[in-house]
């Protein structure tokens, strides 16, 4: 019988005690079943695995069909924004806090893992988003982002003018201490701690959500997510500026620069146990109440 996954990938936290244990077990697991094994570079390193199973993530994401990623939702969102770029299925094991990203428990991994490698799983498409930014009709950085890119000044609470344009039409412009474009992935990130909507997974959609604005009528907003979204810096701004994506990257922006984000052309695939469920998830991580009987 052909195996749907054939190469899996291992890549953890480096440095954590826990994540390092639970690529160990992984390794055993799967090399025992005779699945081909490969293990990123820094913890392959620190576990001293041979040489011949160690490869950077590009490598994983080129030649692997299934990447397992332990750690949290942060460690998921950087490995995220490279396996996007490759035809791979992803599942994350949860050594965070929230592991709104991360399926399954490190302490229950082995029994959901053989049902997914039977074939006996839901998938599903999570989009990311990509970043420009421009200075005097040139690229000078750009970056994708999984959960959301944010505008903001260098230093906190420090307000800022801007203008948002949607598909080239002029939306609004504001004083505030930024803006957070956010996906529907991170609606429930930094977008939900600043007032932004929560938006079900799959979502073909995109917020824009205020930061601190200067004004009383200013609200989140959800646009259609193929839209083309453009913030341009007013020039009177003094302080050194920021678009941070996922808050792990930073492109620096200055007085006048032009933000473009839109969808990336790319899709995270990720790989859920049958019993997933999106709304428990929610309950479980934010305290909703549940069913009343």
């Amino acid at each position: 019988m052909s195996r749907l996954y054939k190469t899996i990938g291992l890549i953890g936290k480096p440095n954590h005690d826990g994540a390092l244990a639970t690529i160990n077990t992984l390794h055993e697991h799967l090399t025992d079943l005779g699945y081909q094994v490969m293990v990123e570079t820094k913890v392959s390193e620190q576990l001293n695995f041979d040489k011949s199973i160690t490869f950077d993530i590009v490598d994983i994401g080129k030649q692997a069909q299934l990447a397992i990623v332990v750690g949290g939702d942060g460690y998921m969102l950087g490995a995220a924004r490279v396996l996007a770029n490759h035809d791979i299925a992803v599942i994350g094991v949860n050594r965070g806090n929230l592991g709104f990203l991360t399926d399954l428990s490190p302490d229950n991994v082995i029994e959901p893992l053989n049902q997914i490698l039977a074939g006996n799983s839901n998938t599903e498409h999570r989009s990311l988003l990509f970043a420009e930014v421009y200075r005097h009709g040139q690229l000078k950085s750009a970056n994708a982002a999984m959960n959301e890119a944010v505008l903001h000044p260098g230093k906190v609470a420090s307000m800022m003018e801007f203008a948002v344009y949607l598909d080239d039409t002029f939306m609004f412009s504001q004083r505030s201490d930024g803006i957070i474009i956010s996906t529907p992935t991170g609606s429930t990130a930094y977008s939900m701690s600043a007032g932004g909507p929560i938006m079900t997974p799959t979502l073909n959609a995109l917020s824009l959500v205020p930061m601190f604005p200067h004004t009383l009528s200013s609200r989140p907003i959800v646009v259609d997510g193929d839209s083309h979204i453009k913030i341009v810096i007013g020039e009177k701004n003094h302080e050194e500026l920021q678009v941070s994506c996922d808050g792990h990257v930073i492109l620096a922006a200055m007085p006048g620069d032009e933000i473009h984000i839109k969808k990336s052309k790319y899709t995270l695939r990720l790989v859920h146990p049958l019993d997933h469920d999106y709304f428990n998830v929610l309950r479980t991580k934010l305290g909703w109440g549940n069913k009343v009987y």
